[in-house]
This record gives structure tokens, C-alpha cells and sequence, in this order.
């Protein structure tokens, strides 16, 4: 299906790298999601129309990407906070020592293929268990293999848009429950999911929700947090996700970003899902990345209808 968005048109067109208003250099790097941006240091101070400049190619590539930014927890959280206000680093687990605003993901913790359990690695958009999700994510390779561990982001607009109109005229009214779960590939992983839900988040978001800033309508349902739509029967609700959760996979919405030592990505977590690597841990390599989430607002469906927190509430 062709896209129809402006926005989304010109991107997949266009496929160069393009000089922005500042300088900035843009470089897209699939049809409909990534960007790559060179010619800005995020270690010192950013002007406002640099800063606007990011936030706009956010917008239209959904995900950002920055190399060699040779940048401190301090100054990491400082980028962040030119775009909102950064939370504390994950509702229930531990967080980084003397950064609380930081979540370490270390596959040496999270068992990425050498420890007694292996998380299993699910599409995800983050933090959907709370009342008002992550406007988006800022994640620093600190300890990057030589090889594997990349990350895939999927354009939750693109999926929401190349689905048949009757799905659509069907999803935009429904809702769905999305809780604070942990999933495992395999092992005894008790403890850790013992961790994550040690505090019970429950929210009920819109299937499709309106992005705040573009307008667009967004698939807003995930593999790894959400747990039925609130309006069928439990055997429709697991196969319509089914059907879903496929979908936003596509291949073509999709880009695969290979780290390097202090690459930097930034996600639109109101309109990606993304999927965590685990091919580097039967390699024995270590990863270890920094994440950080900026708060945001209340998700609202096409009906107008706000989500709700059934229990938990708001994370900032």
C-alpha cells in the first residue's frame, strides 16, 4: 500500500542525505524509518534551533541516530532534558549508581544467552504498563560488541496506515490492557520477574492512539506488554494480536541499526516498537547500553477517549 502522509511521502522519496536549516547532516537510512545525524556534538550546549532541528527529524524518521558522542551519564541526561523531563530509569528495577535517571541494560544481568535464563526478546514499545508511557528513549552503547546486538525499530504509523480500512474502522475503537510482565526465553529467571513486577502497573491505552505532536494514528499494542483488548472474547483478542503483533513486524517498516562505542539513539516512543538483540551472547561478547526515558502525556484514542490506570497510575 503506498503511504499517504506528507511526511512519510517525502521520507521515503527522498532516501539521501539531506543538509538541514543548521547544518545538520540528515541521512536517512530505510523507506519509512531512520535517520542517521552528523554534524552536532551532544556533549556541549545545543542552540534552540539545533535542538528543534533534532526534534523535527525525530518526528518525521521516527528514530535518530548519533556516532562518536563521546558523552558522560550526566551529559546523556542533559540531552535528554532538552526535549522534557526525564524520569527516574525504570519503575521497579535497580538503576544506575549515582544516575538514577539511567537503567543499565547489561546482558551479564539480563542472561543474553551465557547465565541460567535468557529474557526472550519480544517487539516492545517501552514502559505501555503506566499511565502516561515514555514520550521517547535515549539509549548509549557503552560496552558494544565487535559483532551482533543490534537493535530494529518498526514505524507503528506506517503499520497502523497499511492495514485494510475495515481492521482500522474496527481497531479505532477498541482498547487494550498492558501490564508490567516479563517474558523468558528460557532458565529461571524468578527473581527477575519477581523485580520487575514488584509494583503492579496496569493501563488501559487505545489500540490506535493519536500521536500528540503529528496527528497521526499509531498502532499502539506490543508482544511483550499487552495483554488482551478489553472489548472481545479472549480467543478473538489473542488472535486479532496475533494478527497485530505480525503485522508492525514487517520487514519494510523496519531498520536495523549496527552500534558502535558511544552511538547514540533516540526513539519516538509514541509511534516505534523495538527489538532487542540477543544474537551476541552464545559469541560470549558482553553489551552493555544506557537508557534513559523522557516523560510523557496520557495516550488518547481517535474517539478523544483518554487511557486509564487501572493500577499503578503515572510514572515520572
Amino acid at each position: 500500500m503506498t503511504i499517504t502522509n506528507d511526511t512519510e511521502t517525502r521520507s521515503a522519496t527522498t532516501g539521501t542525505a539531506a543538509a538541514s536549516p543548521v547544518g545538520l547532516d540528515v541521512r536517512p537510512m530505510s523507506g519509512y524509518i531512520g535517520a542517521e545525524i552528523f554534524g552536532v556534538d551532544l556533549a556541549g550546549p545545543l542552540a534552540p534551533e539545533v535542538v528543534a532541528e533534532i526534534r523535527a527529524t525525530l518526528l518525521k524518521w521516527k528514530v535518530v541516530f548519533f556516532r562518536d558522542q563521546h558523552i558522560t551519564p550526566a551529559q546523556q541526561i542533559a540531552f535528554g532534558q532538552l526535549f522534557g523531563q526525564v524520569t527516574p530509569g525504570h519503575p521497579t528495577l535497580p538503576t544506575l549508581e549515582g544516575h538514577p535517571e539511567i537503567f543499565p541494560l547489561d546482558s551479564r544481568v539480563f542472561g543474553a544467552g551465557m547465565s541460567e535464563y535468557q529474557v526472550r526478546s519480544l517487539w516492545h514499545t517501552d514502559v505501555t504498563f503506566v499511565h502516561n508511557p515514555p514520550m521517547g528513549s535515549i539509549l548509549r552503547g557503552v560496552v558494544v560488541p565487535p559483532y551482533g546486538g543490534d537493535t530494529q525499530w518498526t514505524n507503528l504509523a506506517v503499520a497502523y496506515e497499511t492495514l485494510s480500512q475495515p481492521i482500522r474502522d474496527l481497531l479505532d475503537g477498541l482498547h487494550a490492557v498492558h501490564r508490567n510482565q516479563i517474558h523468558l526465553e528460557r532458565g529461571d529467571g524468578s527473581k527477575l520477574q519477581k523485580a520487575f513486577a514488584s509494583k503492579i502497573y496496569e493501563s488501559v491505552h487505545p489500540v490506535v492512539r493519536v500521536h500528540p505532536e503529528t496527528g497521526e494514528r499509531v498502532l499502539f499494542v506490543s508482544p511483550t506488554f499487552t495483554q488482551r483488548i478489553v472489548e472481545l472474547s479472549n480467543t478473538e483478542s489473542q488472535t486479532l494480536l496475533n494478527l497485530l503483533f505480525n503485522h508492525l513486524a514487517t520487514p519494510a517498516f523496519t531498520v536495523r541499526f549496527r552500534w558502535e562505542p558511544d552511538s547514540i539513539a533516540f526513539w519516538d516512543n509514541r509511534a516505534t516498537a523495538h527489538l532487542a538483540p540477543t544474537d551476541q551472547g552464545h559469541l560470549g561478547f558482553d553489551r552493555v547500553m544506557h537508557r534513559i526515558t523522557i516523560a510523557g502525556d496520557i495516550p488518547v484514542g481517535v474517539d478523544g477517549v483518554a487511557s486509564e490506570s487501572t493500577e499503578g497510575g503515572s510514572f515520572a
